[in-house]
């Protein structure tokens, strides 16, 4: 297959592939009696119709994308981070703790160190779950699930104790929350009226540094061998388990930079439920943009826009707000179909052939190895059993 038959390959599988999830949202959303068109009408389209939707969607695409990348950067090494959303919450935690401090520091100085603050936070939950794979080989899978549950209780402690807002405790309302940021440590507003605020600029830097980073450095190329194949890169020198610790730091630091990002751009102050899921999507975000930061831009505005549009369709399409789970699922099961049909070799082959013979051209050569390239058995001789030409069968064995 040339090089423009496997774009058309691939831009087909991706299309199919959309569809099928497409298709899986319509059949649960006939299930619960909704009107499909209706639905997907205002998913779709509703939070384009103005400016305020607009910006909205940003607002939620930038803590999406800075999840993303840090969890495209794991699982680019080998290792698979599904404590981001724990991870985001202990990086809120250290900003919070760090804008309220240092609330006398002027703005140029005490936003960049909320941020790093954040980071760190995210950092060091991350990096637990790093050390215990590289060390003890303990599952990352079930260290960072475990992790995610621990940061929850941890943070509604806080939230509901030692950082709870004293005013909240003067009126007796006990709501879960901080006191509200100071002025100096928030980010700017881009657009008056709305929510869009300066960390678009840092989300999309960032996705600038994270390509840099892996597509353009020693240290890069070492995770993405780590992560390719493991044992070949400990042959060619590459200490896998280190990486797999840098790894983790890095992701961990990225969702609690958008939790950081997130609290000083939108809430300025810490409250309960403020991750919204954002840990667990980000990692659909990340697979659906192919676990590259080009891909990743445009799929954390699509699933903003998905997210807006689903709290929408409990107002204006009579759907519960829920409904976006089970698109999230339905996606996330197509993009592994997808990837399983784009990755094989052998299907594109035999497709290829397939069409061929159904417009009457004659068929590609087939890749070397592949069934198709060995002539029948009974042949001889048999330069796909003897590795050269006439050596037959028998001398072969």
């Amino acid at each position: 297959m040339n090089k423009s038959g496997k774009l058309a390959y691939n831009a087909a599988i991706v299309i199919a592939a959309a569809a099928a999830a497409m298709g899986i949202g319509a059949i649960v959303l006939a299930a619960v009696g909704a009107d499909i068109g209706k639905a997907y009408a205002v998913i779709l389209t509703e939070p384009l119709k103005d400016m305020i939707g607009i910006t909205e969607i940003v607002v939620r695409a930038v803590p999406l994308s800075l999840i993303a990348l840090g969890i495209a950067i794991a699982f680019r090494s080998g290792i698979l981070n599904i404590g981001a959303e724990g991870q985001m919450l202990m990086g809120i935690l250290a900003c919070s703790a760090t804008a309220i401090a240092g609330a006398a520091l002027p703005k140029p100085i005490l936003v960049p160190l909320a941020i790093l603050a954040g980071a760190a936070g995210g950092a060091v939950w991350g990096g637990i779950a790093g050390v215990l794979r590289a060390k003890l080989g303990v599952n990352e899978i079930l260290s960072t699930v475990m992790l995610n549950y621990i940061a929850a209780q941890f943070y509604t402690f806080l939230l509901r104790g030692p950082m709870m807002d004293p005013e909240e405790l003067v009126t007796g309302s006990g709501t879960p929350q901080t006191v509200r940021m100071p002025r100096s440590a928030w980010l700017d507003r881009l657009i008056p009226g709305t929510r869009l605020h300066t960390g678009v600029f840092i989300a999309i830097g960032l996705a600038i540094v994270v390509f840099f980073l892996l597509w353009r450095t020693t240290a890069g190329f070492r995770m993405r061998a780590a992560g390719a194949e493991a044992k070949a890169a400990r042959y060619a020198g590459v200490k896998v388990e280190r990486y797999l610790v840098i790894a983790m730091l890095l992701s961990g630091a990225f969702a609690g930079m958008a939790g950081a990002v997130e609290i000083l751009g939108v809430h300025r102050r810490a409250i309960e439920g403020i991750s919204g899921g954002y840990g667990f999507t980000g990692i659909v975000v990340a697979l659906f943009g192919g676990l590259h930061p080009a891909g990743i831009i445009p799929a954390s505005l699509f699933f903003g826009l998905l997210l807006l549009g689903a709290d929408m369709t409990q107002r204006l399409a009579d759907v519960p707000a829920n409904m976006v789970l089970v698109l999230q699922g339905a996606i996330i099961l197509a993009i592994v179909s997808a990837r399983q049909f784009i990755n094989n070799p052998y299907v594109q082959d035999k497709l290829s052939r397939a069409l061929a013979k159904l417009f009457g051209r004659a068929a590609p050569p087939a890749p070397p190895g592949s069934i198709e390239a060995c002539p029948d058995p009974s042949d001889s001789p048999d330069p796909c059993l003897a590795g050269e030409p006439g050596v037959s069968e028998e001398e072969t064995r």
